[in-house]
């Protein structure tokens, strides 16, 4: 079955159930803040199997060199809304013959707020469809991002990775790596989104220093130490070997089951190509940086 990335309680903007190439709605109650403590409280309850599964070396990675790479893992449809595309490419490498290439068309239509147009163009990374299963404990994911023809304005945001502990189609608990303006800056900063809860950006660090601001046209290094455990969780990352945030991370499950990489954007978004190569996603007995 693939994925309905129903992301609960994701805020009355990311609500949404994707069918093939369909759209289809969810309104989420007005006081989904409150229903986000319930949940958070009922994962950490539930998750006691989960978080006691022992690391065991596992590791994932591809450098998109080959479809095989993503086999029985869910692609989002080409030409996604009509707006988005995406493929292996070999036109901006880093390394290898190909990189994943995903290109924005069009801006996307227009929605109700409690409606998810957001652009997409990605394999998803379903671990728990592996041998391996999900990865346990403090994991270090590391990939490479070129972005290049976005035009971000402020109320504008793209996102690098999104990863989550439900192994299920609803991709229940989230955190994500994006990239915008934090308080209107002038420069667009890549920060953690959905800590330590959904829908807040509580960080324990979160840089707006011009000098972090995100490369255009460049190959970047994005390094995330990440560990899902239900009662200790915690979220960094780096951006070409330098903090640009870092957060706690409360509700998830302990395991990370799949996560995607590659085009996520908001709708309002009109033009842009990104590129990915050069993943890895792998169990470390702790952060190395």
């Amino acid at each position: 079955m693939r994925p309905k990335y129903l992301h609960l309680l994701y805020s009355t903007i990311f609500g949404f159930v994707v069918s093939g190439a369909a759209t289809a709605c969810v309104q989420h109650p007005a006081n989904n803040k409150e229903d986000i403590v319930s949940l958070s409280e009922l994962v950490v309850a539930g998750c006691v199997s989960s978080a006691s599964k022992a690391q065991a070396g596992r590791s994932y990675s591809t450098g998109f060199e080959q479809l095989s790479d993503f086999n029985n893992f869910y692609i989002v449809p080409q030409n996604y809304q009509n707006t988005a595309t995406h493929q292996l490419s070999a036109s901006v490498v880093r390394t290898g013959s190909s990189a994943h290439q995903a290109q924005i068309l069009a801006r996307g239509p227009t929605c109700p707020v409690w409606q998810n147009c957001n652009h997409r163009g990605y394999p998803t990374i379903q671990l728990h469809k592996t041998a391996a299963g999900g990865h346990s404990g403090m994991l270090l994911i590391e990939f490479y991002v070129y972005m290049t023809g976005f035009t971000i304005n402020n109320n504008d945001w793209v996102s690098f990775a999104t990863f989550s502990s439900d192994a299920s189609d609803a991709w229940t608990r989230v955190v994500l790596v994006n990239l915008g303006h934090l308080n209107n800056s002038a420069s667009v900063f890549t920060t953690l989104m959905h800590v330590p809860l959904m829908e807040q950006s509580g960080w324990t660090y979160q840089t707006t220093n011009p000098v972090d601001a995100f490369p255009m046209n460049a190959w970047n290094k994005i390094s995330v130490c990440l560990n899902l455990s239900p009662t200790n969780g915690s979220a960094k990352v780096w951006q070409n070997g330098t903090l640009v945030s870092s957060a706690p991370v409360q509700g998830a499950c302990g395991i990370l089951q799949q996560a995607h990489f590659g085009l996520y954007a908001s709708p309002t978004l009109s033009a842009g190509t990104m590129y990915n190569d050069d993943l890895t996603i792998q169990e470390v007995s702790a952060c190395p940086y």
